[in-house]
């Protein structure tokens, strides 16, 4: 992991920064579309790790988590699997007990649902059933090898943020300071928003869309007025 990707992940975990804030700072971008979580109250962010499945088997997930690196969070890509279930109980407790990764998601459906419940695993996906993969070495076709070649390229070492919201990711291409900043942004932002109607007793209009905030300062204690300082300068 680079400095940046860590410096970003260290930002995020330390301030708890929602996958809904993520999304604003990228300009309302990089939502993963119908992904929710298995149990709610996880939080998890972290490196993706790339696996895809193929063609109603998981023989291919099964081969690439024995070398899973600790911490990250895995994106399971089913391609093909019509609506059978690539992760149970059994992929799961390896990963969370001996991989002891950070997170699971799977664009596709998971079962044993019950014991993932159970266990508490922070697992977003896109539902549930008992109908699972079959343990086939089947290979993938060009057609098949071409979508996950071009989804490797998008998901591997990019970030993944994942709460009771759903799934954002930062791509690599945005692993930069300059994202870094406007993620620290967003979090001024927030701050100067509640304390304007919590304390102010704004409306939502007057604060969201007018920004009353900038012309009124004269209102504010001295340490929201430094954070308005900032978010003038990061924002203009």
């Amino acid at each position: 992991m680079n400095n940046i990707s860590s410096e970003i992940i260290s930002t995020i975990i330390k301030n708890k920064i929602s996958s809904v804030e993520i999304s604003d700072a990228l300009g309302k971008k990089g939502v993963l579309k119908k992904l929710s979580p298995l149990s709610p109250n996880h939080f998890s962010a972290g490196l993706v790790k790339y696996i895809p499945t193929w063609s109603n088997s998981n023989w291919n997930l099964h081969k690439e988590i024995q070398d899973v690196e600790e911490d990250c969070i895995i994106y399971v890509d089913q391609i093909e699997c019509s609506e059978r279930a690539s992760v149970g109980d059994i992929i799961s407790h390896y990963l969370f007990t001996y991989r002891r990764i950070k997170g699971l998601v799977v664009n596709g459906f998971v079962r044993d649902s019950h014991k993932l419940i159970k266990e508490n695993y922070p697992i977003w996906c896109l539902g549930s059933t008992p109908l699972g993969c079959e343990n086939k070495n089947i290979i993938a076709s060009k057609s098949i090898e071409s979508i996950f070649k071009k989804n490797e390229e998008k998901f591997s070492n990019s970030i993944l943020i994942c709460d009771d919201s759903g799934c954002t990711i930062i791509k690599k291409s945005l692993l930069n300071k300059s994202t870094l900043e406007k993620l620290r942004l967003i979090e001024l932002q927030e701050d100067i928003w509640y304390y304007c109607i919590n304390t102010l007793k704004w409306t939502t209009y007057e604060t969201i869309c007018l920004k009353k905030y900038f012309k009124e300062q004269h209102l504010f204690p001295e340490n929201i007025i430094k954070k308005l300082k900032k978010l003038r300068n990061g924002f203009s």
